[in-house]
């Protein structure tokens, strides 16, 4: 468990209860971005990243430091967008052409400073963040984990309760939808500007 978490979460099991506000700021968000990535919406996610928090509260006691604070509380955060999903009777159904402009944007530093480069990266960057947000939320939430929050593949088992195999089934098959969004979007931007 990272160091500084693991002070926190001795202080808040010492009784300050006031420090567990630090966990929220130093995860919420990260865990907010796996939500709506899952959730395809924002209220949603805000409301199973609530639910999430308060139950972390409830059972930090029982936190056994088997693995680190943060794995924890995603396994707790995915199955509480699981749970909704599956009371919205949403379960891993979702669409590739619905728009959903609710999560934060992926930040992607271009390395060239040219203005027109910039502009054709900040077009990118928006092709991409819009395409992620679409992807259906069985491969959303565990790209997510994977490609932006760098977690791994034995970090996303232990947070999903998936086999490895299944973990990188969908990370396969998430890089395949992407590509091919991708290149017709970029296809179809090309041919706009020739």
């Amino acid at each position: 468990m990272n160091d500084q978490d693991k002070e926190i979460v001795k202080r808040v099991l010492d009784g300050e209860t006031r420090a567990f506000s630090i966990l929220i700021d130093r995860h919420k968000a990260k865990a907010l971005m796996l939500a709506v990535r899952i959730l395809k919406n924002r209220e949603d996610a805000e409301e199973a990243l609530q639910d999430a928090f308060v139950r972390v509260y409830r059972s930090l006691s029982s936190f056994e430091g088997k693995s680190s604070f943060s794995t924890w509380f995603y396994r707790i955060v995915y199955n509480r967008c699981m749970s909704a999903l599956e009371k919205r009777k949403e379960y891993y159904i979702s669409s590739l052409d619905a728009e959903y402009d609710d999560a934060p944007p992926i930040d992607v530093e271009s390395d060239d400073p040219s203005p027109e480069i910039r502009l054709e990266s900040d077009e990118f960057r928006t092709i991409v963040q819009e395409e992620i947000e679409k992807l259906p939320s069985m491969y959303g939430g565990i790209f997510t984990l994977f490609v932006i929050q760098e977690m791994s593949y034995e970090e996303i088992v232990r947070i999903t309760g998936l086999p490895v195999g299944t973990i990188k089934a969908r990370l396969f098959r998430a890089r395949a939808l992407l590509r091919n969004v991708l290149l017709k979007r970029l296809d179809s931007v090309s041919s706009l500007k020739v």
